[in-house]
């Protein structure tokens, strides 16, 4: 168990109101928001910027808001007005695009995010360690770099493998998924003003325009043994489109989970970003959580409240982590996947109203007034054609992956997947985790 200062004992070699473990966009955007509330706020990394990683590079509106807020420069980078799912199996194509409805997302590289940021933490006068060891386990307390840390309050911002979170006892909670998800760069100019999902068997493939002249790829999979040319093999319509152009810069992966903690927060120790609970990446919402938490993070902390921070950080989560447990059964049943894309891509005014929802632009319990009913019919009451469609796509599989008679329940607006459809029987062991 981590020992935990408390705030009348601010002696040792060096001090600080908020010492932040972790120098990624979670952490540099947590230092940001406290140190506009005034207070002195240290952030310590092992690793030396530019600090790079596995990342869709797709910011929606409401995190250029956020960041707007922070006062972050966003000059960077190409626009996109919403998001395009396409679904090419089963003999079939289904297409559709929704629209962001107020404002445009942000494509920019993970190190240029990380530079603006790092320039803003820097002006409004953050301490930074970089290439700063910090260990836990010191008998006198934490240390970065050798130097004995005293602190008001300690902010884990380490990542998916928080030692921050394990030497505070936050481990409790569960982990609902895990997938692997593969980054290569491409000097190829957008095609599409949108951030392209494409959907197959293997997992998922999608495209983020982040110039003029450049797109980023992310294929994602809950298959081990695959890679990112397996995904994309597996897309002949996307593959075509990359062919013969060359990529850019250095491949990069990553574990991709789904992580709901019991809390967030022990005494003075938060916990924020992915070390803080986690969505899987199809929802685009992982750098978008972090961002509105670091918000919360400033006014809990700068009004000495720390509680007001746990009392509102599960707002922040659940609905990312509510689509991301429908979008995995999308990605682990194929029916669902297909049905699902077909409604949508009938109706794409439904989709852009989800896609409202998502994005924070509509409030949830709104769409479940004036919009559940339908979808919920379009979805258990196919036409003619679907249905015919689906038995003869799904005739030569195995038992387990016909459709079956389930209920999909109503809850807050979203029609709830028995956990039995979410798949974890391919779960990796890796363990995602870097030094700091």
């Amino acid at each position: 168990m981590l020992d935990v200062p408390i705030s009348n004992k601010l002696v040792g070699s060096q001090r600080c109101d908020a010492l932040i473990v972790g120098g990624g966009p979670a952490g540099l955007a947590a230092s940001i928001a406290l140190r506009l509330r005034g207070l002195d706020v240290v952030v310590a990394d092992a690793l030396v910027p530019p600090i790079d990683k596995a990342c869709g590079e797709g910011l929606i509106p409401d995190s250029r808001r956020v960041l707007g807020e922070l006062g972050v420069d966003l000059s960077d980078g190409r626009e996109f007005s919403g998001i395009h799912f396409a679904n090419r199996n089963s003999g079939r194509k289904d297409l559709v695009n929704g629209q962001f409805s107020s404002g445009k997302g942000l494509g920019i590289r993970r190190i240029d995010l990380h530079r603006r940021l790092l320039d803003r933490a820097e002006e409004v006068g953050v301490r930074l360690r970089w290439g700063a060891r910090v260990d836990l386990g010191s008998g006198s307390g934490i240390t970065v770099g050798g130097e004995v840390y005293r602190y008001r309050y300690l902010v884990g911002a380490d990542g998916e493998g928080s030692r921050i979170r394990h030497c505070a006892g936050l481990q409790s909670g569960s982990l609902r998924s895990q997938r692997l998800g593969f980054r290569r760069h491409y000097q190829i100019a957008p095609w599409s003003d949108y951030v392209e999902v494409h959907w197959c068997d293997l997992g998922q493939a999608y495209v983020t325009p982040v110039s003029e002249s450049e797109i980023c790829v992310n294929a994602i999979t809950r298959h081990r043994g695959l890679n990112f040319n397996s995904i994309i093999d597996s897309l002949p319509h996307l593959a075509a489109k990359l062919l013969g152009h060359n990529s850019v810069g250095r491949d990069r992966g990553a574990l991709t989970t789904t992580r709901k903690l019991l809390r967030v927060t022990r005494g003075n120790i938060a916990l924020i970003g992915d070390a803080s609970g986690s969505v899987d990446a199809i929802t685009g919402e992982g750098l978008a959580s972090a961002f509105r938490e670091a918000l919360l993070l400033g006014e809990a902390l700068g009004s000495d409240a720390i509680e007001q921070y746990e009392a509102g950080h599960h707002s922040i989560l659940r609905l990312p982590q509510a689509a991301a447990s429908i979008m995995l059964a999308m990605d682990r049943w194929n029916w669902l996947r297909d049905r699902t894309i077909r409604v949508l891509a009938r109706d794409p005014a439904l989709f852009s109203r989800l896609l409202a929802v998502h994005v924070g632009d509509e409030r949830l319990i709104h769409f479940a007034a004036t919009q559940g009913a339908r979808l919920g019919i379009q979805l258990l009451i196919p036409n003619d054609s679907d249905d015919a469609g689906t038995h003869l796509a799904y005739r030569n599989q195995p038992p387990p992956r016909q459709p079956r008679h389930f209920k999909l329940t109503l809850s807050g607006g979203f029609f709830v997947v028995p956990k039995d459809l979410e798949d974890t029987s391919h779960s990796t062991q890796l363990l995602a985790s870097k030094p700091v």
